[in-house]
């Protein structure tokens, strides 16, 4: 595991002002530190973070919030960002590297939501691992700390009060998940009849603590809040005086309503002198670190938050980029708008890693596999290896002619630079030599389908499928069923899309074949996402992006994680969550140039301008469509040209450039009528017809939203009525 510095933000409470600093956590011993002060009324404090709580706690049960409540949390969570942080703070965040976040604050600042502000592209606690530090006032004894064992326990607390079914199958799916590591931690899970004697005679016996239930809040006397168990509530008042015989657990994740709140009605003017709430009470019992809930969680949200955080637990990720993790889950899972995500605090180092040493990466697995192989092999007989290897190339190499293997490795070059007609060209070559050579089909097939060439584009496809399956190479039977299904979707028949889709899926499955699970299941995500299905579209896209996430060590899943955040920005872009759209379209555009995918970074670029023309951020959004642009012609990708004049155009449109706009209209119909592109061809007409009936050209108008209106009768029925009305509304030419 890669180590990190964590970043240190650090805030005083001063009588009008707050004094901060911000440092990387190694640099806490320098004997001079930088500090900034911020000049605030406290009373708008209040009364901004008054305002977030509101807008949380009116989240209901359902899916997702009311557009205008996570409006609203982030727009708060933007007046926060920038009244409350110094400019050389935010200029720090913002430019930082680091993945943690420590968030170190008087007790007096504990119930501003730091974790919600906003620097006006994402929340804080989606950029940032972070963990609260308390500096407090109030003088406790020093909590015991302990190490930990070889083996860790672990004790889930589920339903204590046997009225909640969700939180016990949250107790018992979180056991399951552990079942693979008996070797490393050690499960004790207890649902119904648990007592204030019994947790308080065995918490402290256990490394890892998840309580699943009930907790209830008193405004009047917060010492008597806490955990409702069968017979009692465990409350504060237990819990502070627990801890000095023994040492309570490193991780306690509290999975209960309002568990981490100090004042459900705001901020405690002077913190001082009220009382502790559950979660101060075990950070000074000697809990290291303590997750709590802020406001109730829909039962199935709140499983599926801790399936994820355990999950990456288990798997050697730190305890804040867990809960990170956890957050992005529900993101993807439910959206931006559910509110979820926000739920959780952490109090602690989030650089903590529980599981630390305890496992080795893939790569090293597979290095250490390899090496396994290579030692077996030395041990063979020469002449057993020596037919093993006549039989292997006989049955899997397409040919024995180091010569093809050295046009085959200049046909890529031409491919990836660009040069459609050498590519054919060559292909065609070592075809007509090597026809078995299987690797040249779904190169010419790609090939053919960026000119714009449909139908040799499925031709060669096809002859891919054949050639595998006459092989029994499964694999490639299912790359090639999910190129011949992209051909169909792009053509809007549905139905083969998905017959293809679903074949090459259930052969991937078969085949323990995760690449092209992987792949299939995004595809079919895609055709989700057409037919306007965005949960049904995200589900899959979660499947899809973890598979890849686990394998990222692959350049080939590291390509598919890069597609995964493309169409989940496409997804939100749908949905008019723009901000979160943007989020997933940058991390897919960081991978695609990494990976030097040209096709697909254009891509990129184009639906980042796009969002950017939806927040009438008309010069981003055009030089996202050039970078685009100049990647496609450079490509000679005739196939995303007529959509990229359309786009283009489109802009130009919107800002009132009609001169400009013309011209790319012009441009996409001149390609699209060149390659037989019929669906960019009809968008054009359509275009350049709305454009003259803007100017008042009525004739001009109905010429071309005619023509438009002919394709889209056969190819889309739904839009076909959209011109059918605008032509209804030009009135007859005089």
């Amino acid at each position: 595991m890669q180590e990190t510095t964590p970043l240190v933000l650090e805030v005083f409470k001063q009588e009008r002002a707050l004094k901060m600093s911000i440092f990387e956590q190694r640099e806490a011993a320098y004997t001079l530190r930088h500090y900034s002060v911020s000049t605030v009324s406290f009373d708008e404090v209040k009364r901004l973070c008054q305002e977030m709580a509101i807008a949380l706690n009116k989240s209901s049960n359902k899916a997702a919030a009311l557009p205008d409540q996570v409006r609203n949390i982030t727009k708060t969570g933007q007046i926060l960002w920038d009244y409350l942080l110094t400019r050389k703070v935010k200029e720090r965040l913002k430019a930082t590297h680091a993945s943690d976040l420590i968030i170190s604050v008087d007790e007096e600042l504990i119930t501003i939501p730091w974790e919600l502000l906003h620097d006006g592209s994402n929340f804080l606690c989606l950029n940032f691992n972070i963990g609260r530090i308390v500096h407090t006032k109030e003088e406790s004894s020093r909590p015991q700390y302990r190490s930990l064992p070889g083996v860790l326990k672990m004790l889930i607390l589920a339903n204590p009060t046997n009225d909640l079914h969700s939180a016990y199958l949250e107790g018992v799916q979180i056991k399951n998940q552990f079942d693979r590591k008996r070797e490393s931690v050690h499960i004790d899970f207890k649902s119904t009849s648990i007592d204030k004697l019994y947790v308080k005679k065995n918490l402290c016996d256990y490394d890892v603590v998840h309580f699943a239930g009930h907790c209830e809040y008193e405004p009047q006397n917060s010492k008597d809040s806490g955990w409702v168990l069968s017979d009692a509530r465990l409350s504060v008042q237990d819990i502070l005086g627990m801890g000095s015989a023994a040492s309570l657990p490193p991780l306690i994740f509290s999975n209960s309503c309002y568990s981490a709140r100090s004042d459900p009605e705001g901020i405690e003017t002077n913190f001082q002198e009220s009382n502790y709430n559950l979660a101060s009470a075990f950070l000074f019992a000697g809990v290291r670190h303590y997750i709590g809930a802020i406001r109730r969680i829909e039962d199935k949200a709140s499983l599926d938050f801790s399936k994820e955080f355990y999950a990456q637990l288990i798997n050697g990720a730190s305890v804040g980029e867990s809960l990170r993790l956890a957050r992005l889950k529900l993101v993807r899972e439910y959206g931006i708008d559910s509110i979820h995500w926000a739920g959780y605090l952490l109090y602690g180092d989030p650089n903590f890693v529980l599981f630390k040493g305890k496992q080795k990466s893939v790569k090293n697995k597979a290095a250490e596999k390899s090496l396994f192989l290579r030692k077996r092999i030395f041990l063979v007989p020469a002449a057993t290896l020596a037919l093993a290897l006549i039989i292997w190339l006989f049955l899997f190499l397409p040919t024995l002619n180091p010569a093809t293997y050295a046009r085959f490795r200049q046909l890529n070059k031409y491919f990836y630079s660009g040069n459609n007609a050498l590519t054919i060209s060559l292909a065609g070559e070592i075809l007509k030599k090597e026809p078995s050579f299987l690797a040249v089909y779904p190169l010419l097939g790609d090939t053919y389908q960026r000119s714009g060439d449909r139908d040799s584009a499925l031709r060669y496809y096809f002859d891919y499928a054949r050639l595998s399956e006459k092989k029994a190479d499964t694999k490639n039977l299912a790359e090639a069923y999910l190129k011949i299904g992209w051909v169909y979707h792009l053509e809007k028949d549905y139905a083969k899309a998905f017959d293809f889709y679903s074949r090459a899926i259930a052969l991937a499955q078969k085949g323990m074949d995760k690449l092209h699970e992987a792949t299939g299941l995004r595809k079919l995500a895609v055709w989700y996402i057409d037919k306007k299905d965005y949960v049904r579209a995200l589900e899959l896209l979660t499947k899809s992006s973890e598979i890849d996430r686990e394998r990222t060590y692959l350049a080939g899943y590291r390509y598919n994680l890069a597609c995964d955040y493309f169409d989940m920005g496409l997804v939100f872009t749908n949905k008019e969550d723009f901000q979160t759209a943007k989020g997933f379209y940058q991390k897919s555009r960081i991978l695609f140039e990494k990976l030097k995918a040209r096709n697909e970074l254009s891509d990129c670029y184009f639906n980042l301008g796009e969002v950017y023309l939806y927040e009438k951020e008309f010069q981003k959004a055009l030089d996202y469509y050039q970078a685009g642009l100049k990647i496609d012609q450079a490509q000679g990708n005739k196939m995303n040209l007529g959509g990229d004049y359309n786009m283009i155009g489109e802009l130009y449109a919107e800002m009132d450039n009609s001169a400009h706009a013309e011209e790319y209209f012009k441009l996409a119909v001149s390609i699209a009528e060149d390659i037989n592109n019929r669906s960019e061809l009809a968008a054009g007409y359509r275009n350049l017809g709305l454009l003259y009936k803007k100017r008042g050209l009525k004739n001009k108008a109905r010429e071309y939203l005619r023509q438009a209106q002919e394709i889209y009768y056969t190819s889309d029925p739904e839009t076909y009525q959209e011109v059918k009305k605008e032509l209804f509304d030009l009135t007859p030419a005089s």
